[in-house]
C-alpha cells in the first residue's frame, strides 16, 4: 500500500467514523417517532453509552465504501452503516454481560452493565437490535423496496442463527459451559460470530449499488477474506498486544481455555494465513480496478490494527 493511499485511506476513514456518528445520534435522540409511545431516558442514556463516542465504525465504513464503488448517495449508505453499527453495539453490550465474557472494560472505559446494571444492558442492548431493523427499511435507504427487504433479510441472517447469534453459542460451547468442551471448528466459528457483520458491510453495499452477480461475488469473497483476517488479527492481538492500546483486558481468549486461529496455527502460521488472506482479498478486488484501492487499503488496515 502506498504512502499516499494509506492516507486517502485513513482520511477516509475519520470521515466516515464522523458522518456515523452524527447518525447515530440523531438516531438515538430523546424525540418519539410515530408509533412510538415514549423514549425512556434511562434507556435512551444506556443506547447512548455504548454507541456513541468511540470505535473505528470499520463496519459502517465497510457499507459506504463498498457501496462508493456503485456511485451510490453516500447518505443513504451512512444509513444502511448505521443500522450494522447499531447491531454491532448491541453485540458488544450483551458479550459483555457477566453471563457472556463478563468483561469490566470496553474501549477503555466501564461496560454498560458496570455503568450500569445488567438489566439495563440487556434492554439497551436489545432496543439497539430492533432499532437496526427500523433503520435498514426506512425509505432513505433506497428507493425501490425489493432492494431495502434484501438488505433487511441479509441483516438478520447475518446476525441471528447462522450468524452472529449462532456463532456465540458455539463458542460458549467450546469454552465448556454447558457440560463437556465441544470440538471447535475455528474457521466456521469466525465466519459466524465475527465475519458475518463484516461481510454483511461488504454485501450491503454490493446491494445498494444493484451489483451484477460477478460484482457481488467479488465483494463477497472480499468480506470473508477480511472477515478472517479481522478475527486472526484479534487473536493476535490477545497474544501480543497491550491492554491499554486495546481498551479492554488483553489475554482473555487464553485465561478461558478458548481454541482460536493462534492455538491451532501457532503464530507465525496464523500470521501466514493473514498474509494468504490480503492476497485473496486483493484478488477479489480486481474486478473493480482502481475503485477498490480503498477496500484494499482497508482489508490492510484489519490485518496490521495494534487495537
Amino acid at each position: 500500500m502506498t504512502t499516499g493511499a494509506s492516507t486517502d485511506f485513513a482520511t477516509r476513514l475519520d470521515k466516515t467514523a464522523d458522518d456515523t456518528e452524527a447518525v447515530l445520534g440523531r438516531l438515538l435522540a430523546d424525540g418519539i417517532l410515530p408509533d412510538e409511545i415514549a423514549r425512556p431516558k434511562r434507556l435512551m442514556d444506556a443506547m447512548r453509552y455504548s454507541t456513541l463516542g468511540g470505535g473505528k465504525r470499520l463496519r459502517p465504513f465497510l457499507v459506504v465504501e463498498s457501496a462508493a464503488v456503485f456511485g451510490v448517495p453516500r447518505d443513504a449508505a451512512l444509513l444502511a452503516g448505521a443500522a450494522l453499527e447499531c447491531i454491532h453495539c448491541y453485540s458488544l453490550i450483551h458479550d459483555d454481560l457477566p453471563s457472556m465474557d463478563n468483561s469490566d472494560l470496553r474501549r477503555g472505559r466501564p461496560t454498560l452493565h458496570k455503568a450500569y446494571d445488567d438489566a439495563t444492558a440487556i434492554l439497551a442492548g436489545d432496543a439497539l437490535l430492533t432499532l437496526a431493523f427500523d433503520i435498514i427499511t426506512r425509505d432513505e435507504i433506497h428507493k425501490d423496496a425489493t432492494v431495502r427487504l434484501l438488505l433487511t433479510r441479509a441483516l438478520a441472517r447475518a446476525s441471528g442463527i447462522g450468524g452472529m447469534a449462532g456463532g456465540q453459542m458455539l463458542d460458549l460451547a467450546g469454552e465448556g459451559r454447558f457440560g463437556d468442551r465441544e470440538p471447535v471448528d475455528v474457521a466456521r466459528l469466525q465466519q459466524m460470530k465475527t465475519g458475518a457483520l463484516l461481510r454483511y458491510g461488504c454485501i450491503a453495499g454490493a446491494l445498494l449499488g444493484q451489483a451484477t452477480p460477478q460484482q457481488y461475488k467479488a465483494l463477497d469473497d472480499y468480506g470473508r477474506a477480511l472477515g478472517e483476517a479481522f478475527q486472526i488479527a484479534d487473536d493476535l492481538l490477545d497474544v501480543e498486544g497491550d491492554a491499554a492500546a486495546l481498551g479492554k483486558p488483553a489475554g482473555q481468549d487464553a485465561a478461558m481455555g478458548k481454541t482460536t486461529f493462534v492455538t491451532q496455527l501457532g503464530l507465525n502460521g496464523a500470521k501466514q494465513r493473514v498474509s494468504d488472506l490480503l492476497a485473496s482479498a486483493d484478488s477479489a478486488l480486481a474486478i473493480f480496478g482502481a475503485k477498490g484501492d480503498v477496500l484494499r487499503a482497508a482489508a490492510r488496515f484489519v490485518a496490521e490494527r495494534k487495537s
